[in-house]
């Protein structure tokens, strides 16, 4: 069974079949899923769908592109909502400075505020990180983040930054980038990381893997992502599968 561990099952593109597409999962090879919030209305969101699907879990937090109206009562929200029994970590959370907004001061206070709750509730946190390596890597040595624990996800960094993540002890998300023909820096860093490092995830509905780039994505991609990792490797498709569904649960403290 796979395990995607960051999809986003709340947002609107799967309003017309999501109760449909998460039954289904079990009967697809497909063994759990972990929501991710990236607002305080998606956390809420992802809270509900804990409780409606079995083989849903979640995580709470809200993502750097959003922090810029975040307040101190949003923070006791978050707490209020990682509390609830199916919540396994604290994200996405993180810095991203693609877009000018918010400032990257901003994103930093609440990118650190955000893995303090973690350290406080004993969660794992999820980063976000795009554009920021250097300043992503900064705060999680700053905030010694390798106590807390946790996920890169949707990696997109060189096999450099990759070794600095592996040595606090961070797994690596890899998606359906892995699968894209101009991935040539991901897939050399993927060959570096080593496999009980890495969970699969899906990032839905977005980053559809190859056949299906520019599609939908869901977590019935993922053995798209595992070939590909497989090949990669040089190593069986139902090995990555194992392994990574092992360290997911490892991850996120699943017994």
């Amino acid at each position: 069974m796979i395990f995607d561990t960051h999809a986003h099952y709340d947002d609107e593109a799967f309003d017309i079949d999501r109760d449909e597409l998460l039954d289904s999962f079990p009967f697809s090879g497909i063994g759990m899923v972990v929501n991710v919030g990236a607002s305080i209305a998606t956390s809420r969101n992802t809270v509900e769908l804990t409780k409606r699907f079995p083989n849903v879990y979640g995580a709470v937090g809200v993502h750097p592109n959003e922090v810029g109206t975040m307040t101190a009562a949003d923070m006791v929200q978050l707490r209020q909502f990682a509390m609830e029994e199916k919540i396994v970590a604290i994200g996405e959370i993180g810095l991203d400075y693609y877009y000018r907004e918010p400032d990257k001061e901003i994103q930093k206070v609440w990118f650190i505020k955000q893995m303090e709750l973690a350290r406080e509730l004993k969660l794992p946190i999820i980063i976000h990180s795009r554009d920021a390596a250097q300043d992503t890597l900064d705060l999680m040595k700053q905030t010694y983040a390798e106590e807390i624990g946790g996920v890169v996800h949707c990696f997109s960094y060189s096999k450099e930054i990759a070794k600095e993540i592996l040595d606090m002890n961070f797994y690596i998300g890899i998606g359906g980038v892995l699968t894209f023909k101009n991935a040539k820096k991901l897939k050399e860093a993927v060959m570096d990381i080593p496999l009980e490092r890495i969970v699969l995830e899906t990032d839905c509905p977005y980053l559809s893997p190859e056949p299906n780039r520019g599609k939908r994505n869901s977590s019935l991609n993922l053995p798209y992502v595992a070939e590909q990792l497989a090949q990669i490797k040089g190593i069986s498709y139902e090995e990555v599968v194992e392994t990574t569904y092992n360290n997911a649960k490892a991850l996120y403290r699943i017994k």
